[in-house]
C-alpha cells in the first residue's frame, strides 16, 4: 500500500480550519488540499477493517476519501472535537453505504436471475419461487410444484454445503433469511468466501433446472 504523509499537529490543523473561513480562495483550496492529503492515513486505517468485504483496498481507500471530503466540507469547529474523530465517522459511514448499496443489488441479481420456466414457457427466478404474496389454492399448488423441483434439483447437483447455505440465505425451509456474514460466523469462513460458494451453487441449480425443463420439453414432444 502507498505511503501517506503524517497527519497534521493539532496548531496545523487549527490553521487550516480557519483558513477554510478567513482566507481568499486560493487560501481555501490549499487547507482544504492539506486537511484532505494529511488525512489520507486515516482512510486507509479505516478502509482495512473492510478488506475482509471481498473488496478492492484502493476502492475502499477511494470511497472513504468521498467521506473525508464530505467531513472537511461539513465540519463545525464550534463543537470542539478534533477534526480526526469526525472525519472518521463520515469515513466509516460512506463505506457502510456503498457495501449496503452493493449488497443489496448483488442480493437483488441473484434473486431475479432465471433459474428455469414454468409450465407456460415463462422464464421463473428464485424470487418467484420464495416470495409470491397472497397466492391463490392455483398459485399454492403451482408454488409447491415449483418447490418441489427446487429441492429435486438441489439434491441433485449441490453438496450439502451448498445447499445449507441456500436454504439459510433465502429462508427456503423457515421463511428466515440469514446474512452472508452470518453464514461465514456459523461455519467458520469469510463472508466473501460464503458469496463465492453461493453463486456457484446458483449457477449449478440454474444450469438443472434448465436441463430438467428441456428433457420434459423433450418428453412432451415424444407424447404429443
Amino acid at each position: 500500500m502507498k505511503t501517506f504523509l503524517k497527519p497534521l499537529s493539532k496548531e496545523e490543523e487549527i490553521l487550516c480550519i480557519r483558513a477554510l473561513a478567513d482566507t481568499d480562495e486560493e487560501g481555501q483550496k490549499e487547507a482544504k488540499r492539506l486537511l484532505i492529503e494529511r488525512n489520507l492515513r486515516l482512510v486507509a486505517h479505516i478502509a482495512r477493517k473492510y478488506q475482509n468485504a471481498d473488496e478492492d483496498m484502493e476502492d475502499l481507500i477511494s470511497i472513504g476519501t468521498i467521506g473525508l471530503i464530505k467531513a472537511v466540507d461539513s465540519f463545525d469547529p464550534s463543537k470542539n472535537s478534533r477534526l480526526a474523530s469526525y472525519a472518521a465517522r463520515c469515513i466509516d459511514n460512506e463505506l457502510l453505504m456503498m457495501l449496503r448499496a452493493k449488497k443489496k443489488i448483488s442480493r437483488e441479481v441473484s434473486l431475479f436471475e432465471p433459474i428455469g420456466t414454468d409450465k407456460e414457457g415463462n422464464e421463473i427466478s428464485l424470487l418467484d419461487i420464495v416470495e409470491q404474496e397472497q397466492p391463490d389454492i392455483v398459485e399454492q399448488m403451482e408454488q409447491k410444484r415449483r418447490l418441489g423441483k427446487l429441492f429435486a434439483a438441489m439434491d441433485q447437483v449441490l453438496t450439502e454445503r451448498e445447499k445449507e447455505i441456500l436454504y439459510l440465505r433465502y429462508g427456503l425451509l423457515d421463511g428466515e433469511e440469514v446474512t452472508q456474514k452470518e453464514i461465514g460466523k456459523k461455519y467458520g469462513i469469510s463472508r466473501s468466501y460464503v458469496s463465492r460458494l453461493e453463486k456457484k451453487a446458483l449457477l449449478k441449480l440454474r444450469a438443472e433446472m434448465e436441463r430438467q425443463e428441456k428433457a420434459q420439453q423433450a418428453a412432451n414432444k415424444l407424447a404429443d
